[in-house]
Order: C-alpha cells, then sequence, then structure tokens
C-alpha cells in the first residue's frame, strides 16, 4: 500500500470535515448554528445569523478545504488526474458528511468551488460569474448555487477541458443538486427565503 497517498486521502477527508460555519458561529455567538435558520452549517445561514462577515469568513475557509488538499496533491504528485479527482472527492464529502458532526455537514457548494478551483480554473471563474449574478438577481444563495453547478460542466465541457475533469464536473456538480432537492421544492412553492432573511 501506498501510505502517501493513504495519507492525502485520509488529509482530505478529514480536511473537508472541519465545520467551519459550526466552529465560528460557536466562537461568536456562543450557538450551534445548526438549530438556528435553515439548520445548515453553510456559509449563508451562517451569514443570516451570525452576521456578513462570519458568512464570508465561512465561504472562504469551506472553500479552502476543496482547493489546499488538491494543490498539495498537485505539487507532489504532478497531473495524476485520478489522484487529484480523489483528493478533491474526498473534501467534498468530508464536507457533507463530516465525522466531526454527526455526518450532518453542508451542502457541498463552496468546497466544491475550491476543489474546481485548483483544478479548473476558468470555468470555475465563469461559474462564480453565473453564481453572483443569479444571486445578485434572484436574492437567493440557492438559486445561484443550483445555476452554478448546472454552468460548471456545461463550461468544463465547452473549454475542452481535461476528459476527466469534466466527468469530475459533472458528477460533483449533481451531487450538489441532489443536495439542493429541498431549495428547488421551496423555491417552486415560493417557500424558499432570501439571503437577507432566510436560507
Amino acid at each position: 500500500m501506498d501510505f502517501k497517498v493513504l495519507f492525502f486521502a485520509v488529509f482530505s477527508y478529514l480536511l473537508g470535515g472541519i465545520p467551519s460555519g459550526y466552529l465560528i458561529a460557536k466562537y461568536l455567538r456562543g450557538i450551534d448554528i445548526r438549530e438556528y435558520g435553515s439548520g445548515n452549517p453553510g456559509a449563508a445561514n451562517v451569514y443570516r445569523v451570525v452576521g456578513k462577515w462570519a458568512g464570508w469568513a465561512t465561504m472562504g475557509l469551506d472553500t479552502a478545504k476543496g482547493f489546499i488538499p488538491v494543490m498539495m496533491a498537485r505539487w507532489y504528485y504532478g497531473d495524476r488526474y485520478d489522484l487529484l479527482v480523489s483528493c478533491g472527492a474526498l473534501a467534498i464529502f468530508g464536507h457533507i458528511w463530516t465525522i466531526f458532526l454527526k455526518f450532518r455537514g453542508g451542502k457541498g457548494v463552496a468546497t466544491s468551488a475550491g476543489v474546481f478551483a485548483a483544478l479548473l480554473p476558468l470555468p470555475t471563474f465563469l461559474t462564480f460569474l453565473v453564481f453572483i449574478t443569479a444571486v445578485a438577481l434572484s436574492g437567493h444563495i440557492s438559486v445561484g448555487s443550483i445555476l452554478a453547478a448546472v454552468a460548471m460542466p456545461f463550461l468544463s465541457l465547452v473549454l475542452n477541458s481535461p476528459a476527466p475533469l469534466t466527468l469530475m464536473s459533472i458528477i460533483i456538480s449533481g451531487l450538489v443538486l441532489f443536495k439542493h432537492i429541498p431549495n428547488m421544492r421551496r423555491l417552486f412553492g415560493g417557500k424558499e427565503l432570501f439571503l437577507k432573511n432566510g436560507r
């Protein structure tokens, strides 16, 4: 067994699993963020419940959780896409199913963005523009996340990204969309709250 590969795998999962939003809310307000707002420990809920800067800090840290392990693996192994994609996927799995919160984490949007930024910088930048435009026009983080998840694999394909990375973008975006099914139901039902006062 290659223990270096095992190290990167475990490191990616554990780093991804650090519950940034939960820790920030606990430190700043002494609360369990899962008991407030949407109940999600992600950046949007922290933004609403704890404050703007706490939300941005959560987003930045969650993004770093995806970016750092992939870049570390790339520095060590080069363009071994199988290993890079595996590290990215494990970081995202760690975020969504974190061992530190009984496997109940966030929806993986920011951590996925970090993984994509490390592997597909141009498609990620364009997808980010889609995200901020959608949020600005709709007032819903969930709308931005859903449209970004749709745009990412499309842009990866159009920009002729390496096939393994395009496939990765399809699978991860599918996972993000799956995690947003409850948001889609609330959007269609007119019950999804706006960023300034909800999920």
